[in-house]
């Protein structure tokens, strides 16, 4: 499962996102996993991370029959949750950040999933340390949505099985 980030910060291209496709393109081609979940936010028609991590997957060499979409990624809960109960998945990789891993592992444990974490490169300098920061306050949304709230997806919707098109 790719975690979906935005391609650009104004003009430049987005480390964050860069690095997560370098290490899915990683795995798939050193056979780790044979097919790519990607999911991210598509809440606007000017907004589509899935499909436009797709379609750089797809440039760098991963078959789009390989390449499974999640348009309803809108917060890490919602991809891990989904992965499982939309896409059949008990078992799987979470290919981002280490931050943002560490967030996606404990919500798919606390969900009862097997997950691990594969970490693409992190982001140093002013952009990296803004994420960290943001970070520690997604972390006790997680605790608090896992614990307190029991929180669940925006959407679920018809189960998708990965591999069986």
């Amino acid at each position: 499962m790719l975690l979906g980030t935005s391609k650009f910060v104004g003009e430049r291209i987005n480390l964050f996102y860069q690095y997560r496709l370098d290490a899915a393109v990683e795995l798939y081609q050193s056979q780790k996993i044979d097919y790519v979940l990607v999911t991210g936010d598509n809440s606007t028609v000017q907004y589509d991370e899935p499909t436009t991590m797709r379609n750089d997957l797809v440039q760098r060499g991963i078959p789009e029959d390989h390449i499974v979409l999640d348009y309803a990624g809108f917060r890490t809960l919602d991809s891990v949750v989904r992965a499982n109960r939309v896409f059949g998945q008990e078992a799987f990789t979470v290919i981002s950040q280490k931050f943002h891993n560490e967030r996606a592992v404990y919500l798919a444990r606390a969900h009862g999933l097997d997950a691990i974490g594969f970490n693409a490169q992190d982001v140093g300098g002013y952009g990296g340390m803004r994420v960290l920061l943001r970070e520690q306050f997604a972390r006790l949304a997680a605790i608090l949505d896992v614990k307190v709230l029991n929180t669940q997806p925006k959407f679920l919707g018809e189960p998708i099985q990965i591999g069986k098109r």
